[in-house]
Order: structure tokens, then sequence, then C-alpha cells
């Protein structure tokens, strides 16, 4: 063996090592990441479900909810408002709404259509979501509220709704559904485009969250 051929064999062995290492220390460390975000505060019963917006997982966040209701931890459900429009629809001729294609999800899972309550006002950030919610539940005299949402949204949704909520004595609940169906698990979030939107964008908008409220 030459010493040329030593040298690049040892530096095939240390970059297999190196390559071990990372792994061992990603693989739990993005588990951890991913899974540090989600958060749950269970009610038994609330006054009303929240369904918050989301374009990308609106289904998943309004089959948990229409579930929700039918499992009867609450009577009504509200939906907030992004103001962004899906894909062209043949049926209705026109791009629809996120929050009409929200709806329409609840009905097909057995929400009647009088148990939906939709904040018209266009909330384009979870605060104001939250505000908005928050006015809502005031004027409507209600007590508790349960949110749902998905699951790497929980924690900061939770933050942001204790802080806009503080001083009304109004009790709030977060769930969710789990990861894997329309969210990638924990385990294997970096493996998908939307798995980094959603964790290392999450923990951006947590940081300016933090800074900015």
């Amino acid at each position: 063996m030459t010493a040329a051929t030593g040298r690049k064999n040892r530096s095939g062995v240390v970059a297999l090592r190196v390559g071990v290492l990372l792994v061992l220390v990603w693989l739990p460390g993005a588990w951890l990441a991913a899974n540090s975000l989600i958060v749950t505060r269970t009610l038994e019963h609330a006054d009303a479900l929240v369904v918050l917006s989301g374009s990308a997982t609106y289904v998943e966040r309004a089959q948990w909810a229409a579930r929700l209701y039918n499992a009867g931890r609450a009577s009504r459900i509200i939906l907030t408002n992004d103001g962004l429009q899906g894909g062209y629809s043949h049926e209705l001729d026109r791009n629809p709404f996120f929050i009409e294609l929200a709806e329409a999800e609840l009905k097909r899972n057995g929400v009647p259509a009088d148990r939906i309550e939709v904040i018209t006002k266009v909330g384009d950030s979870t605060y104001m979501e939250a505000t908005y919610l928050r006015d809502y539940s005031t004027q409507h005299k209600l007590r508790s509220l349960l949110i749902v949402t998905s699951a790497y949204h929980s924690r900061r949704a939770l933050w942001v709704f204790e802080r806009v909520f503080r001083g009304t004595e109004i009790t709030l609940g977060i769930e969710g559904p789990p990861t894997g169906l329309q969210t990638p698990r924990p385990a294997t979030w970096w493996l998908h485009r939307l798995g980094w939107k959603l964790v290392p964008g999450e923990y951006l908008k947590l940081i300016y969250y933090v800074w900015r409220y």
C-alpha cells in the first residue's frame, strides 16, 4: 500500500465517522426540535371550538374539530379567516377562500351549518386571530375556548392566546390532529419540504413573537 493510498483510506474512515456522528446527533436533535413545538391542554368541554386558519393544513384541522364536536366537546365551532384563496374550483367556477373550504369540510364531517360561526375579519397572523377571538368571546359571553390547530403550530398559538386573553378569565385549551396526516412526523420532518417550513419556520416565528409581543 502506498502512502497516498493509506492517507486516502484514513480520510475515508474519518469522513465515515464524522457522518455517523452527525447522524447520531441530528436524528434525535431533529426529533426533539419538532416534538418540542407540540403542546396539548385538554378541556373536557368548552363553550366553543376554535379552528385557526391554515391554508396548508385546513383539512386536518377541520376534520379534528368535527371529531371533537361530534364527541360532544363543544356545541359550536368558530372559524378564523386568513383571507387566502385556494386553487380553482370547477364546481364554484372560482378560487374559493380557505375558510369556505374549511367550513365545507366541517359539514362533510357531520357538523350542522347552524353550529358553525365565522369571524369574517381577516387575520393575517396568529396574533390578529387571537385578538379578534378575544373580542368575539367577550361580546358573546364565552367562558372557555378549545383551540384546534396543527401540531407544530400549537406551542406558538397557545403562547399568543395566553397573552392576548390575559385578564379576560376565559379558559383556554388547545388540541389538534396528530402528525402524519397533513404534517410530517417529528422523526422524519426534515425529509419533507413542508417539514422545513413548519419546524424551523415555527422557531423563527416564535423568536419574532417573543421579541414583538
